[in-house]
C-alpha cells in the first residue's frame, strides 16, 4: 500500500492539473466580447472578426439589400432602368477625363480609401461586375463603329 499511495497521489495531481487547464480556453487566439467573436483579436467589432488569413473553399455572399448590375444593360438597351433609375453609362471621353483627374474608375473607391476603410466583398464584386458590363457595352459600340468604317472602306474601294 505504501508503494501504491504515492503513485495514486501523483495521478490525482496530474488529473487535477489536466482538468483545470481543460476548463480554460485552449484557443489562445479565440475571444468573445459583448456577444461578438474575435479570432486573433481580443476586440471584435463585428459578429465575427478575424485578424489574419482565412482559408476556405467557398464564400457565399447574400445580395440582401444590394442590386445586381443588370441595370447597366437594361438602361443601355431600354433607355431606362427600373432597378437603378439614376444610372447612366458615361461616354469614353467622360471616362477618360474622370480617370485623368482621379486615377481610378468612377464609383470605385480610390486606393487610399480602400487602404483606410477596407472593402466589402459584396459591394466590390457588384461594382466590378458593373464595370465589366460597361466594358462590354463600350466594346459593342466600338465594334459597330469598326464595322461601319469597314463598310465605308469597302464601298470606296469599288
Amino acid at each position: 500500500m505504501k508503494k501504491i499511495f504515492p503513485k495514486i497521489v501523483i495521478a490525482a495531481v496530474l488529473l487535477f492539473c489536466v482538468s483545470a487547464t481543460a476548463q480554460r480556453n485552449s484557443f489562445k487566439i479565440l475571444f468573445e466580447k459583448n456577444g461578438k467573436i474575435g479570432i486573433g483579436t481580443p476586440t471584435p467589432d463585428e459578429l465575427l472578426t478575424v485578424k489574419g488569413k482565412i482559408h476556405t473553399q467557398e464564400v457565399l455572399v447574400d445580395l440582401y439589400g444590394a442590386v445586381a448590375p443588370d441595370y447597366v444593360f437594361e438602361n443601355y438597351f431600354n433607355g431606362f432602368s427600373e432597378a437603378m433609375p439614376e444610372y447612366k453609362l458615361i461616354s469614353l471621353e467622360e471616362l477618360e477625363v474622370f480617370i485623368m483627374a482621379n486615377n481610378h474608375l468612377p464609383n470605385i473607391p480610390s486606393a487610399e480609401e480602400m487602404q483606410r476603410e477596407g472593402i466589402s466583398l459584396k459591394e466590390m464584386n457588384l461594382l466590378l461586375l458593373q464595370k465589366i458590363e460597361e466594358l462590354t457595352l463600350y466594346t459593342l459600340q466600338q465594334q459597330k463603329e469598326i464595322d461601319a468604317l469597314k463598310k465605308i472602306i469597302q464601298t470606296s474601294n469599288k
